[in-house]
């Protein structure tokens, strides 16, 4: 699965990134290109869902990586047609999306995935050196990080999560946030509470 982004502020520049996206693949089809950040995405959209039409992308999806963009963003969401997905940041300490946007994104039928799960790390800061609690077994949890993923990826709206893998090790770890049993609604309940307490 090929994913990309155009970032750029004025309609000329879009279509050549995003030419260049095609030749740096080296593929004819790209199955999701998203506008960076909601930049220019009125016009950025509007060439996107040509590319679609075309049939050389499969899905449309846009991006936000700021709380600042969140109004705007779920604005967004409700107003555009033809998003395929969205792209948000949510972590267990950054739950501002779970108001609007993922209740949007449900009911427009909109892929999430997650950008900054981990919070930019301030969520391995919060738990420092502590054990996982002994009640992360119930959702077959090993590590700090795969608390933090299952977390995400329980949510009914949530696609995919999308983690830093700066290492091998890292990539083991969160792949085995995708493995065994997910946290349930009481769960999800007891991680939040378990972190707004830290």
């Amino acid at each position: 699965f090929v994913a990309t982004k155009v970032g750029v502020r004025n309609t000329a520049d879009g279509p050549r990134q995003i030419e260049q996206s095609f030749e740096r693949f080296r593929t004819d089809m790209i199955d999701l290109i998203q506008v960076h950040n909601m930049r220019d995405y009125r016009n950025q959209l509007a060439y996107l869902r040509e590319l679609k039409a075309d049939g050389r992308i499969r899905y449309v999806g846009i991006t936000t990586s700021s709380a600042r963009q969140h109004e705007a963003f779920a604005a967004m969401m409700e107003a555009e047609d033809g998003v395929d997905v969205v792209q948000v940041d949510y972590s267990l300490a950054n739950r501002a999306v779970e108001e609007r946007i993922l209740p949007t994104a449900a009911d427009r039928g909109m892929a999430v995935l997650c950008n900054l799960p981990f919070g930019r790390g301030r969520l391995f800061s919060a738990v420092g050196d502590r054990p996982l609690p002994e009640w992360a077994s119930e959702f077959d949890c090993e590590s700090w990080a795969q608390f933090f993923l299952k977390f995400l990826v329980s949510h009914t709206a949530v696609t995919c999560a999308i983690p830093g893998t700066a290492k091998i090790e890292y990539a083991r770890d969160n792949i085995g946030a995708a493995r065994g049993r997910l946290p349930d609604a009481a769960l999800r309940l007891r991680m939040v509470e378990f972190y707004d307490a830290l």
